[in-house]
């Protein structure tokens, strides 16, 4: 949701979002497998070796993004894969927006939402480029896509970085910071 909920927001505000999808694709994670053996909770995939196996999944992200952006409740669904990389991840949204809007338009939003959690990227990346970055979501704009829908609608397909461990606990520290604050 950390990843996500930026880059939708950014999206929906510029061309109102329908539906979508979107996926996780997620280093791998503590709670799996070095070696294929029974898992804790009997899920057979993540009983597999998580360094060796794409590892589908779910996640809850695409439900959550509607406790924290009201407008999307119940427009995505969503699902992960786990990837043998211990760290660095991307969240892919794709979806249906209402209107005809441009990859210019999509890259020049998200640009100009770029905050101290949510940054914005030109250059060709790899998952190892943002390990230990402090972003909770830092969108590519090398893979923003769009496709004329008829009716005037748009399917979209953008992309946001993040390392799941620092970007995690870096988004915490801007928490507790901005509660402490507030006292």
């Amino acid at each position: 949701t950390n990843c996500l909920a930026p880059m939708a927001k950014a999206l929906n505000d510029l061309a109102p979002i329908e539906s979508g999808i979107m996926c996780t694709i997620h280093a791998y994670t503590g709670d799996q497998m070095i070696l294929d053996g029974p898992q804790r909770k009997g899920d057979l995939r993540r009983s597999r070796a998580g360094a060796v196996n794409i590892v589908p999944n779910s996640t809850g992200a695409a439900k959550a993004i509607g406790l924290v952006i009201p407008e999307l409740n119940g427009k995505l669904i969503g699902a992960a894969q786990r990837i043998p990389t211990p760290t660095g991840s991307t969240t892919i949204l794709n979806a249906v927006c209402s209107k005809a809007v441009t990859v210019a338009e999509i890259n020049a939003a998200m640009k100009a939402a770029a905050t101290e959690s949510y940054g914005y990227n030109e250059d060709e990346i790899v998952s190892s480029d943002i390990i230990g970055m402090r972003f909770g979501s830092l969108f590519d704009a090398t893979q923003t896509m769009v496709c004329a829908l008829p009716d005037g609608k748009t399917q979209v397909q953008v992309v946001s970085w993040y390392d799941n461990e620092n970007s995690y606990v870096s988004q915490m520290v801007r928490t507790i910071k901005y509660f402490a604050e507030l006292v």
